[in-house]
């Protein structure tokens, strides 16, 4: 299932359709841990954050990214997202993709339970410095993602890679071969695609529909889906409605372009 989320729709039409399972859980209330009969810490979700910081990125938006991821996990409704979950945890890592070599973890794996959590994590990837790779290699970031998700000391009822970029694979490994691999270990691929108006001098420029894109050749797996953005100022807008889809569980049917 591919579907592409609109880009008009508001995080409180999302809340709705929950029924009100969402309200935050009150300040006092703490959940135990659990863990696995192997001894991973069990969690609602197992999220990569793999981000495009090539050359059609520039110093700007790779910031403009981090700070809307960073907004995006500490909105009070993705907050409430996190903690209605059945564990009321999920597990994040930041990772910034380039060329097949140029895969750099930013943020590793943070467990976020409480705004507090997604301050810390904030706070790491505010303090990174910003390194740029040349080419886009998505299948070489989302190879990498399934690795660094068989990896981590936690289980997840759900594992999704959010992959953002604002332009089509162009080197690396094969693109197709490392969506069947996610897909054959349950990952969701979903995709934040970037129609990124802006062009530079010095930068390869992008003439194709960026969305038709990544929902006809990246996203795949169970309930995959796409939330597009016009340009990279609303990223902040498209990442909090995919975070909170994603999180929730919600079915992206109810978010169709034509549905």
């Amino acid at each position: 299932m591919r579907l592409a989320v609109r880009a008009g729709l508001s995080i409180l039409a999302v809340l709705c359709l929950t029924g009100g399972n969402l309200a935050a859980t009150p300040d006092w209330y703490t959940r135990e841990t659990q863990y696995a009969e192997d001894g991973r810490e069990m969690v609602d979700l197992e999220l990569v954050l793999a981000v495009d910081v090539s050359s059609s990125i520039d110093e700007v938006e790779a910031r403009r990214q981090r700070e809307g991821h960073v907004a995006a996990l500490a909105d009070p409704e993705v907050i409430s997202a996190i903690q209605s979950g059945g564990y009321g945890r999920i597990a994040v890592m930041y990772l910034e993709w380039a060329d097949a070599d140029f895969q750099r973890v930013v943020a590793p794996w943070t467990v976020i339970e409480t705004e507090d959590d997604a301050r810390a994590f904030a706070a790491t990837l505010a303090t990174a410095p910003f390194i740029s790779g040349r080419r886009t290699a998505i299948g070489g970031a989302i190879d990498n993602s399934v690795s660094l998700i068989a990896d981590n000391r936690y289980d997840g009822v759900r594992r999704v890679i959010d992959l953002s970029g604002d332009g089509p694979q162009n080197a690396g490994p094969s693109l197709s071969a490392a969506r069947n691999r996610a897909e054959a270990e349950m990952i969701t691929i979903n995709g934040l695609p970037i129609d990124n108006a802006r062009q530079h001098p010095f930068r390869p420029s992008v003439s194709i529909d960026v969305a038709a894109y990544f929902e006809n050749e990246v996203i795949a797996g169970p309930g995959a889906f796409i939330s597009p953005t016009n340009e990279h100022h609303d990223f902040v807008d498209a990442l909090k409605r995919k975070l909170i889809i994603e999180i929730a569980n919600l079915d992206p049917l109810r978010f169709t372009r034509n549905g």
